[in-house]
């Protein structure tokens, strides 16, 4: 019997949705219509997560809540793909006997062989044989405004508490020809935002024929950059997963003067003190993380900086723990993520003494996101009364009366949103990017009353006046947007 429709549930990070969304162009060439509910799709398609322990057990979990349907019959084809069956071939083969293929982290074409019947059923292959480029079938999976481009595969890091390479392979960079015209296919499919993403975004470029270092024309981060802002029809791109090492000075020029470039930089530091650090194999000090963080301040307008650190870590003191905080404290950064540390057996921190204990791990988790929660409201309480850009969303999940949107400081997926407010909010469309005078702010989003796309100076010089007097009013009455109150705890 031919498979007719397919589903996908897609584990992990931005740069698995895009494998995902890859093997979904695989589907779709194929014939298959996409469903959105499991129960009853003729192949089910799990793109896993192996990095950590969390994100297994939740791969592992809704490999299991598949294996029920295909076992009660619901499902026909079972479809395990991505970085935990890369990395747990041999045991997720004989644990699972309901799936009926495996794929590895670099096998999203072999899809195709699986849908046109393949017997094979362990179909994962070498981790560093695959790269996305324009030429994958590709279907965008959330939404047609903006999309996540992988500009390169894999990792040559050797961070101590990371296993990443040893199931996506060393780093290989896509040429910047072949990023540009994804780029220019995904505007013509109505894309507008660019965010650039890859495991070790700085390196771009170092792996290409011939080079070392990446600096000749056309091969480093800020020639990709460029080529991707000079697209027709892009109106922002973004940056992800920069690692603080020292920045090319025209990319820190792109940061700071480029209009479609965004002031917002991903760089994930992982910890502050030195020691740590070091343990970690982070090849520097909190001396570099401190110059490259003040370089980006004084340079950037506008800047917002994103970054994340894993708490816990074997070896990581009372004292250690507060050279970290310290160091949010100081930095004042706008977006923080942490993570508690995952022992996994594979890397090399599993082999370290002094494990700290879950509970202190969890308490220390607690207390930096605590001490950022604080950061992150001050920040967004000194935002009311701006006027900022903002690209629509849509309606919003939580509530189906009220349209959202991001502003440039806020990611996809991961950073808020901007809640919209007024007569022109009715009639806003997905994609627009339009004003808005911040009117309320949480923790986490914001609300902003939408302004007119076409208004007098005038007009508009009265309307700003109005909004100002109603914004005074509204925070000495501490009137809270309901929409905000509901979420802001995220």
């Amino acid at each position: 019997m031919a498979h007719r429709t397919i589903h996908f549930v897609s584990l992990g990070c931005s740069k698995n949705r895009v494998d995902t969304e890859v093997m979904v162009g695989v589907a779709d060439a194929a014939g298959l219509e996409l469903v959105a509910e499991a129960d009853g799709a003729d192949v089910v398609v799990v793109n896993t997560c192996g990095f950590i322990g969390e994100a297994k057990k939740e791969s592992v979990d809704t490999i299991l809540e598949m294996a029920e349907l295909r076992t009660a019959g619901k499902v026909q084809k079972l479809v395990v793909a991505g970085c935990l069956s890369q990395r747990y071939a041999s045991e997720l083969e004989k644990e699972l006997p309901e799936v009926d293929h495996f794929l590895g982290s670099s096998d999203m074409l072999k899809l195709k062989e699986v849908l046109g019947g393949s017997k094979d059923r362990m179909l994962v292959g070498n981790p560093a044989s695959w790269v996305v480029s324009k030429a994958d079938p590709r279907q965008l999976s959330l939404g047609r405004h903006f999309a996540y481009v992988k500009i390169a595969e894999g990792c040559n890091r050797a961070c101590s508490f990371c296993t990443i390479p040893q199931f996506r392979g060393k780093q290989r960079s896509r040429a910047v020809e072949d990023v540009r015209d994804e780029v220019a296919r995904l505007v013509d499919q109505g894309v507008v935002e660019i965010n650039l993403i890859s495991q070790d975004t700085v390196s771009y470029g170092r792996d290409l024929p011939g080079e070392s270092d990446g600096a000749a024309k056309g091969k480093s981060l800020v020639d990709l950059v460029e080529a991707v802002a000079e697209v027709r029809g892009v109106r922002w791109v973004r940056l992800f997963y920069l690692y603080p090492e020292t920045l090319q000075p025209r990319l820190i020029e792109l940061l700071a003067e480029h209009p479609r470039v965004l002031p917002y930089v991903d760089m994930p530091l992982q910890h502050a003190a030195d020691a740590m650090l070091k343990r970690m194999k982070r090849g520097h000090g909190i001396d570099r993380q401190k110059r490259v963080v003040e370089k980006l301040r004084k340079a950037v307008p506008d800047l917002t900086f994103r970054t994340a650190f894993i708490v816990g870590h074997p070896g990581e003191t009372d004292a250690e723990f507060q050279e970290l905080l310290d160091f949010v404290q100081w930095a004042e950064f706008e977006r923080l993520a942490a993570f508690r540390y995952s022992d996994e057996e594979t890397c090399t921190s599993y082999g370290f003494d002094d494990k700290v204990p879950a509970k202190t791990a969890a308490a220390r988790y607690r207390k930096l996101m605590k001490t950022q929660k604080a950061i992150a409201h001050r920040k967004h309480k000194a935002l009311i009364g701006q006027e900022l850009e903002v690209l629509v969303e849509g309606v919003s999940d939580e509530h189906e009366y009220v349209q959202m949107a991001r502003h440039q400081g806020q990611a996809p997926e991961i950073d808020g949103q901007v809640y919209l407010e007024g007569p022109e909010a009715e009639t806003v469309q997905v994609g627009e990017i339009r004003r808005v005078v911040v009117t309320q702010a949480a923790d986490y989003d914001l609300a902003g009353e939408l302004l007119p796309r076409d208004e007098s100076e005038s007009e508009a010089a009265t309307r700003r006046t109005q909004i100002a007097a109603r914004i005074a009013k509204d925070q000495k009455k501490r009137v809270v947007l309901p929409v905000i109150g509901d979420i802001s705890g995220r």
